[in-house]
């Protein structure tokens, strides 16, 4: 009895160590973002006389009608449309294609093909950023949408993996039932595997569309101009927080922030569901 009362204490405290790291980490991860949600509601005079963690005392809206009203922001905000829309499509498109054909195809060379591919994805990007930008610059891309676009397509091959480990789970007598009937592979692939990678293409539209809404790095690198800016190098306008715009400067972080959690809410429930679920019949 005693040894099972041990036992009970001991999973208890694991228990609550478990929860407290958990808590922990929730902390840590929001804490970053109460402070800025904050600081985009508050004046410059409570900037400097409250402290970061606490609510503000007046709270205002004209950070975010200053953020609003600048046009440089809708100039950013259709420029990343613009890379976030074509990218996601050719990310999409060529990738459930290759996926698709290194999974169910057999042909020479493949096992060479597919670790080219993945020894390109474990390439630091710095270290062939000399090569790409004169890449980019000599087939006329620099300081257009055009150089994040061709970037964001063929230096990240993380849809491959994802997709392939998607296809992997579908059987192949999907495609045994469907070619004898008259099915090409082009008709097999539009109306009965790219359907099933519904859940796949989620996953990759969220991570692809918060990696690309986020990024700074090529933006602000290949397109420099004010004409070319998009939602995190508009951001670049407030960087001179230490004159007291650090206020302003959080609204719009705020309000960049928008569009990776709203795509987040919307793709979500997609992540988990099912892929070949229900999808042959025994």
């Amino acid at each position: 009895m005693r040894t099972l009362q041990k036992f009970n204490a001991r999973a208890a405290l694991i228990q609550l160590v478990k929860q407290i790291l958990c808590l922990a980490m929730v902390i840590i991860v929001l804490l970053p973002v109460l402070v800025t949600v904050f600081a985009a509601f508050k004046t410059r005079a409570d900037m400097v006389n409250t402290s970061p963690l606490a609510l503000p005392d007046n709270v205002t809206l004209e950070n975010f009608e200053e953020v609003f009203t600048n046009k440089r922001l809708w100039t950013g905000l259709k420029n990343t449309l613009i890379i976030l829309a074509v990218s996601l499509f050719f990310n999409i498109l060529l990738g459930t294609i290759t996926a698709y054909i290194i999974e169910r195809f057999d042909f020479k060379f493949k096992k060479t093909v597919v670790a080219l591919f993945f020894i390109g994805m474990l390439v630091p990007t710095f270290v062939t950023e000399i090569a790409r930008f004169k890449i980019i610059n000599g087939i006329g891309l620099y300081g257009t949408v055009g150089a994040p676009i061709v970037i964001y397509v063929a230096s990240d091959l993380m849809q491959l993996y994802i997709y392939r480990q998607f296809l992997s789970t579908i059987p192949t007598s999907l495609d045994e039932s469907a070619l004898p009937d008259g099915c090409s592979y082009f008709q097999l692939f539009r109306k009965i595997i790219f359907p099933l990678l519904a859940p796949a293409t989620a996953t990759v539209a969220i991570i692809k569309s918060i990696t690309i809404i986020n990024d700074m790095y090529i933006p602000y690198l290949y397109m420099p101009g004010n004409k070319q800016r998009t939602l995190t190098t508009f951001l670049m306008d407030y960087a001179n927080a230490q004159q007291g715009s650090w206020q302003t400067l959080a609204a719009g972080i705020v309000i960049v922030m928008l569009p990776t959690v709203l795509l987040y809410i919307f793709f979500q429930r997609y992540i988990l569901a099912g892929v070949a679920a229900g999808a042959v019949k025994e």
